[in-house]
């Protein structure tokens, strides 16, 4: 029913108003680090963005690299953030003033293909717009363990990707990729645990490997010309500034949505209404999966020229195969609606900020709230229903004055059973995945990047992970799985960040890109990984795997989730 609604809406709304669409930078692409890098240094927030609510989309991302560009020298950028920018124009080089940004081959192939250095196919004319690339993925991995798991592990995709616009209405998206992994040890624990594999759907298991297809698309068109778009799509979303989120990441499976996003002086509001997938046992080859609904509000506005806050509200409930309208109103305080309805459903808020300092500094933070009394709050009784967790973090761009080395460092702190709920079903997860972060809840994580481009094309960085958490010993339910109905918990009082036994994990990687061509990168990197749990319940867990490979249009597989 959901979807009908929506593709009817959908219809109606692009064939009376549709002008002025756009489309959004694909997650996990170095751009995002630039534009946060440009938006740090020039001191001031831009409204032609904002950085928290991604994918960004793309021709507000050019304009604001557009007017960068022109002040590159008043900003004092090296020679490789101008090389960036101009990388970063040209890959979405529709969205230029003039519309022909990207960057001419100088030896197309068959004068066909690769005319444009970012694209295999790129056609251009006044009404239409197409890009056409393939996505391929090649990495061996060599894997050694303390528990003999080891030998050798690979990733390997293929796939297609197009994007472009018709009439300058709408705005399309498309990406289909088969995948296929042999994945390190933990990494296999957790797909075995959980009955999913990170960022996929279904799947199969083939001796040691597992085979998915993924699939994402989205069209989109503007309601309001540059103030309110409308997009629909199965994709991915990531609320945040940080390396985590605590809203919704772009970890689990993509998912059916229905996007608003308004864009108006200091303002954006954006709703999103989702289609999601409860957790499952059974095979989905042989049943249809059940379903549950998402809808989120986010109201981002830079309350200054260095300040940005933002708030945050979403709702998780499920109904026999209807959607819950009461929930698609687009101004409207959930836990009123929830409560009118005597409804059981899953509501969460939160506070986020970033604030820009001395041209160089970036700090950012969320605060969610699940579930909460002020006076059980404040009482320091240990209350199992104080559910709610807090990120804080910061950036350091051109770091100690070294052009192009920036570090980032990052907390995140989440209490026992926030993000579950007595409904199971309701609980904030996705296709067997956690919805925000990986960890799930009951937990203390800091995790470090560096990152440093010492030249154009060869990109480095160094990634430590460290987090404690409570885990379930038996039958027991002390919070860290959000999977489970929290009318199972172990203790009303008592309960603590670490409850019941604690595991600890630490992590360091290290990471070579060097880019031969346009989005073509050759990948070379190590992992050194321990995990233990308190008094040797289990035995210490260390892995080392070292990686190469060759990949094409899309971002690293990283397997530091977890």
């Amino acid at each position: 029913m959901l979807k009908k609604a929506i593709f009817s809406f959908v219809v109606a709304s692009a064939s009376a108003t549709a002008f002025a669409q756009t489309t959004y930078l694909k997650l996990d692409t170095e751009d995002y680090n630039l534009l946060d890098k440009l938006e740090t240094k020039s001191g001031e927030l831009t409204n032609n963005f904002f950085t928290s609510i991604k994918p960004i989309p793309r021709n507000g991302a050019i304009e604001f690299l557009w007017e960068k560009r022109k002040n590159a020298r008043e900003m004092n950028l090296s020679t490789i953030d101008r090389y960036n920018i101009d990388h970063a124009i040209s890959v979405s080089g529709e969205w230029a003033p003039d519309e022909n940004g990207a960057i001419d081959s100088r030896r197309p192939i068959f004068k066909t293909f690769y005319k444009k250095q970012p694209d295999f196919v790129h056609v251009k004319t006044k009404d239409f717009f197409l890009s056409v690339n393939p996505v391929i993925s090649a990495q061996l991995m060599s894997e050694q363990n303390s528990n003999s798991t080891g030998g050798t592990k690979y990733w390997s995709t293929r796939g297609l990707e197009l994007r472009g616009w018709i009439g300058k209405k709408i705005g399309f998206y498309t990406y289909l990729a088969d995948n296929q992994e042999k994945v390190p040890g933990f990494v296999d624990d957790w797909i075995t645990k959980n009955r999913a594999v990170p960022g996929g759907d279904l799947y199969r298991k083939n001796g040691g490997t597992y085979d998915y297809f993924m699939a994402r698309g989205y069209v989109d068109f503007a309601l309001i010309k540059n103030r309110v778009n409308v997009t629909f799509g199965h994709d991915n979303h990531f609320i945040g500034d940080g390396v985590r989120t605590l809203y919704i990441s772009n970890f689990s499976a993509p998912a059916t949505f229905l996007r608003l996003n308004t864009k108006i002086w200091k303002l954006n509001y954006q709703n999103i209404f989702m289609e999601l997938t409860p957790q499952y046992i059974t095979n989905p080859e042989d049943n249809r999966l059940p379903r549950k609904y998402a809808t989120i509000h986010t109201l981002s506005i830079n309350a200054t020229r260095w300040l940005n806050i933002g708030v945050y509200e979403s709702v998780m409930f499920s109904r026999r195969d209807r959607f819950e309208f009461g929930y698609m109103i687009p101004l409207i305080f959930y836990r009123a609606i929830e409560r009118g309805m005597g409804s059981p459903d899953n509501v969460n808020i939160g506070l986020n900020f970033k604030a820009v300092v001395a041209k160089r500094f970036q700090f950012y933070g969320q605060l969610l709230l699940d579930e909460f009394k002020t006076k059980e709050l404040f009482s320091n009784s240990g209350w199992w229903a104080n559910k709610w967790g807090i990120q804080l973090g910061g950036k350091y761009f051109d770091a100690l004055g070294i052009k192009n080395l920036d570090l980032q460092g990052e907390i995140n702190m989440v209490r026992p059973y926030t993000y579950t709920h007595r409904d199971s079903t309701s609980n904030f997860t996705h296709y067997n995945q956690p919805f925000a972060h990986p960890l799930g809840a009951g937990f203390q994580e800091i995790i470090g990047i560096l990152r440093y481009q010492p030249v154009k094309n060869l990109f480095v960085t160094v990634r430590g992970m460290y987090y404690r958490q409570g885990i379930d010993t038996g039958m027991s339910n002390f919070g860290s799985n959000i999977f489970a109905d929290y009318a199972t918990r172990n203790q009303e009082y008592g309960v603590k960040m670490i409850n019941g036994v604690q595991a600890t994990c630490a992590s360091l990687n290290l990471n070579l890109s060097y880019e031969l061509k346009e989005n073509l990168f050759i990948d070379l990197g190590a992992t050194h990984r321990e995990y233990e749990v308190a008094n040797n319940l289990l035995p210490k867990h260390t892995t080392n795997y070292f990686y190469g490979g060759l990949r094409l249009n899309i971002a690293r597989r990283d397997y530091d989730f977890y």
